[in-house]
């Protein structure tokens, strides 16, 4: 990978905060747009703005040819059997929760099982708690090693033949941990259940197979992945999608409208009401294609050694308390510093143009298993450097020395 290359493409990377050079470490919240993604929506807007799949003249066909070729695009990189099994939703969030509402309300009653661990973003932990709340299922956590990494005899021992769903995020947003996927959703079918992935942290990072990983339905977003805000997808087996019931209603998704009847549409279409982010999935294919021409075990590559880099050079810290494995991890370092609030950190740094992630990640009940209130966040993307993490080393050494003194 040539970085310097890949990071001339990324036009917001080249701007000064507060007086330094811009060093952009918040990717796993939301990763920065290349012009190839920042001109293709641009090109839609400017050159076939209209809807989809309505109007029979020229800009409606190309609207939709870019849009339907979008999810193409999609399925391809998933490696899905078919297109249709690709519903474009507004992200991960929305995804997992078409399948919480739209499948397992209907599948899951008094005394049945829904699995989870204690590591999920709320996204894949508050629909399945309503989930259960509404249908009288119990909600079961497979728990963690001490180091937040799963045991597969926790999982043999927490899925039962009562398991309905079993819904675990593939990397941790917090520990970086990546959970072996493929076993875990051999596990549950072999208990009659389903497998739910939560893929927005691997999806941008490493290359992703649905059909290989053997998983039910696989959820990620758009911004993460070098595309815009507010698109995403699931993927589903059909059988599952062609059972489930649409959640939300309105123009597009129907087939048939009576008086006091109504039909739906074909998968993927009944899932997909009203006026779609037509501009977000064209970005989207733009960031696949923009993505592929890299190379995706490339970028797995090149995070995993800036991911070891950081954890090293960090570990040098006196004070520091990095969460999460050493071995097997993404691009990404969560970690406290002694007597120093997270947000403090993230302050200080942003005062030297770097940027970080401070909070709870949307991870709470990982924070109290980590005893802590709130954690720093640095996360690493294809145009982040080892220079990058050297700012970031002295900016938290210079932020300890500044609260040592405050402090003294």
């Amino acid at each position: 990978m040539n970085i310097n290359a890949i990071r001339e493409q990324f036009p917001i990377l080249h701007q000064e905060i507060n007086g330094h050079p811009l060093v952009y470490l918040d990717s796993a919240a939301s990763s920065q747009k290349p012009r190839s993604v920042i001109d293709a929506v641009k090109r839609y807007y400017e050159l076939d703005n209209a809807n989809v799949h309505r109007g029979v003249h020229t800009l409606g066909s190309r609207a939709t040819d870019a849009y339907e070729g979008a999810r193409a695009k999609v399925a391809a990189f998933l490696n899905a059997e078919t297109p249709e099994q690709i519903i474009f939703t507004r992200g991960t969030t929305t995804a997992l929760n078409l399948v919480a509402s739209g499948y397992a309300r209907a599948v899951c009653g008094e005394g049945d099982e829904i699995v989870i661990t204690p590591m999920e973003h709320h996204s894949n932990l508050i629909p399945w708690q309503q989930v259960a709340k509404a249908t009288g299922a119990t909600l079961k956590y497979i728990p963690l090693q001490p180091d937040g990494t799963i045991s597969l005899a926790d999982v043999e021992k927490t899925i039962t033949p009562n398991t309905k769903v079993v819904s675990v995020t593939y990397v941790s947003n917090v520990l970086g941990v990546v959970n072996p996927i493929k076993e875990i959703a051999a596990i549950a079918h072999r208990n009659g259940a389903i497998m739910v992935v939560d893929g927005a942290q691997s999806t941008p990072h490493m290359r992703v197979d649905v059909q290989e990983l053997g998983v039910d339905f696989y959820a990620f977003s758009g911004h993460k992945m070098c595309g815009p805000t507010g698109i995403g997808a699931l993927y589903g087996k059909k059988d599952l999608l062609n059972g489930m019931e649409p959640i939300e209603y309105g123009g597009e998704m129907i087939d048939f409208v009576e008086l006091y009847e109504s039909t739906w549409k074909e998968i993927p279409y009944r899932f997909e009401g009203g006026t779609p982010m037509i501009a977000g999935a064209v970005g989207l294919g733009a960031a696949i294609d923009f993505l592929e021409s890299i190379g995706m075990d490339e970028i797995d590559r090149h995070e995993k050694q800036l991911a070891a880099y950081a954890y090293d050079k960090l570990s040098t810290i006196e004070g520091i308390t990095i969460y999460g494995p050493k071995e097997n991890r993404v691009g990404l370092v969560t970690f406290n510093l002694d007597d120093v609030h997270p947000h403090d950190v993230a302050t200080v740094l942003d005062s030297k143009g770097i940027a970080v992630r401070a909070g709870h990640h949307c991870c709470q009940p990982l924070m109290r298993w980590l005893n802590v209130s709130a954690t720093a966040r640095a996360s690493f993307y294809l145009y982040n450097t080892e220079e990058d993490i050297d700012r970031l080393t002295d900016g938290l050494i210079q932020t300890k020395e500044f609260f040592g003194h405050a402090i003294g």
